[in-house]
């Protein structure tokens, strides 16, 4: 049974600092790109970065590239996301998921979603 389960979340100010966990079990994180997304009150959820399966390419959405860092480490089947410089507009909660890339005949990534499963994501709330 695929399951996700974010963890890290909180409270913080602007200015700070965040690091988001995602622990993955019932498959290898290893075999899979996955994603991190969010939902803010009111909004749609959208993408915000994700780490190819094998090679460790990264994405990054414009809104958090540069104070963001998507990872994850294998042997623990998990994948972080490190949150830095945090605005308030990055309140949301946060998701992880497996990811889909979508790529055109040149291989260049035009999109991506998440796949399947969802985990029950961890809030993260930027005071100015």
């Amino acid at each position: 049974q695929v399951q996700f389960v974010e963890s890290g979340g909180g409270l913080v100010q602007a200015g700070g600092t965040l690091q988001l966990s995602c622990a993955a079990s019932g498959f290898t994180l290893e075999n899979y790109a996955v994603g991190w997304f969010r939902q803010a009150a009111g909004k749609e959820r959208e993408g915000v970065a994700w780490i190819s399966s094998h090679d460790g390419t990264t994405f990054y959405e414009d809104a958090v590239k540069g104070r963001f860092t998507i990872s994850k480490d294998n042997a623990k089947n998990t994948a972080y996301l490190r949150m830095t410089q945090l605005r308030p507009e990055d309140t949301a909660v946060y998701y992880c998921a497996r990811v889909i890339v979508t790529r055109n005949d040149f291989g260049e990534v035009v999109g991506y979603r998440g796949s399947d499963y969802w985990g029950q994501g961890t809030q993260v709330t930027v005071s100015s």
